[in-house]
């Protein structure tokens, strides 16, 4: 079984179609790409209408694994192009990841 340690995920939630800065911020930062999936938000800036309609507010969470040594710096990346210190762009944070299976490019064998 080949699994890695010292890890983490950095989290990051932003409205939708603003995603793509902060996946290529993070790549020039050192990670090697990330995952995006769809959610709505219930934050208190997320309630908006329109005549009295609620609108529900889309955003996309992008989950970037990174080596532990090198996630403070593509968290700040990840900041900087998501403009995250202005309210209601989004915010993002880091959890720690125990360990990874699947990523073959760091440390599995040759296919054979």
């Amino acid at each position: 079984m080949n699994i890695l340690e010292d890890f983490d995920c950095i989290v990051t939630i932003v409205n939708k179609g603003h995603c793509d800065p902060v996946v290529d911020a993070s790549r020039k930062a050192g990670a090697e790409g990330g995952t995006i999936i769809f959610g709505r938000g219930t934050g208190i800036r997320d309630v908006k209408s329109i005549l009295g309609l609620a609108i529900d507010p889309e955003k996309e969470i992008i989950l970037t694994l990174v080596k532990s040594e090198i996630s403070l710096h593509v968290l700040k990346a990840i900041v900087d192009a998501g403009n995250l210190e202005r309210p209601g762009t989004g915010i993002a944070f880091i959890l720690p990841v125990k360990g990874v299976a699947g990523i073959c490019h760091l440390n599995c064998p040759p296919l054979t």
